[in-house]
């Protein structure tokens, strides 16, 4: 990326501050975008770049004409997260830039994010929740399939800890409580907790295990291989999550994230203090957490029902 000044320099110093292989994969992508973009786009040089360029840039970022840091053309386009992610990008490297005394041709603060679309939060009933969490035992045909996707589930809403967290765990990182240390986004540490029943579960799971892998969660085949250290994939998880929700005919789109949400919102519904949801999510936020609880549709109306003054 030779037309970005230091960028070396920066994507050093983005990993020596401890951020995760995938932060720094993120900005690596993000700049050698923008990078191609003054290349080949609008025909500058980093020095000459003005407000108009960043203007034009986040036109770009929004069209359909954009290419992918590999060069290859899209057909999707951008959302306005993703758009914001890149800007973000840039802003911190321009950021960077001043913080090491160098010149910058447009000041980061003129890089301003586009607006967010409000979405109506939607988090699926309890009960259609609970039923996801318990179909594998119903819809898959090999036990220990089954036993170890019943776990994954009742794991992530017992915690409400991120995927790349659940997919990441090690047998070891269980105590006999049911505490769970994680190291979780941007290295931030703290406890989780599996209920009762989440524990149950993955003692079933593990009962089945014969292998030395130390991860908790593993793929089926190739497991009783001595020397695989296989980890189940993300991708694998969503995947399930889609064909149990479609086999049940649960309407409320659900994924792996849908569970923390649930997490959260049901926690919050009993009466949870926001402050432990924010511990317990691992937000550094508290503005971040109440993104999170969304109270459901249902208890929406029943609050209306039992408070508004002209109720009678």
């Amino acid at each position: 990326m030779a037309s970005l000044p230091y960028i070396d320099d920066f994507l050093l110093h983005i990993r020596t501050n401890n951020y995760s292989d995938e932060t720094l994969y993120n900005y690596e992508r993000d700049l050698k975008v923008f990078e191609d973009f003054l290349s080949n786009d609008v025909k500058t040089t980093f020095p000459k770049m003005n407000r108009r360029t960043i203007e034009l840039y986040k036109a770009y970022l929004a069209s359909r004409d954009r290419k992918t840091a590999l060069g290859a053309h899209n057909t999707s386009k951008l959302s306005a997260g993703s758009i914001n992610r890149a800007l973000s990008s840039l802003r911190r490297y321009l950021k960077y830039l001043i913080d090491m005394e160098y010149e910058v041709p447009v000041p980061p603060e003129a890089i301003k994010l586009i607006k967010m679309p409000h979405k109506h939060p939607r988090v699926a009933e309890l009960d259609s929740l609970v039923h996801l969490i318990e179909s594998p035992t119903e819809i898959e045909k090999i036990k220990e399939i089954a036993l170890r996707n019943r776990a994954m589930l009742e794991t992530l809403f017992s915690t409400g800890m991120r995927i790349s967290e659940l997919v990441s765990l090690n047998r070891d990182q269980i105590d006999k409580s049911g505490r769970i240390f994680i190291r979780g986004k941007g290295k931030k540490e703290r406890f989780v907790y599996l209920t009762e029943r989440a524990k149950e579960h993955i003692n079933n799971y593990l009962l089945v295990r014969n292998d030395d892998n130390p991860a908790l969660f593993i793929p089926y085949r190739g497991r009783n291989v001595g020397t695989s250290k296989a980890r189940i994939s993300p991708n694998y998880l969503q995947m399930k999550i889609k064909k149990y929700r479609e086999q049940l005919g649960i309407n409320v789109p659900t994924s792996p994230h849908s569970f923390r949400h649930g997490f959260a919102t049901y926690l919050a519904e009993s009466g949870a203090n926001p402050a432990a949801i924010q511990i317990l999510l691992g937000h550094e936020s508290l503005q971040t957490t109440t993104r999170y609880v969304h109270a459901s549709d249902r208890y929406a109306e029943k609050t209306h029902k039992q408070f508004h003054p002209l109720k009678k």
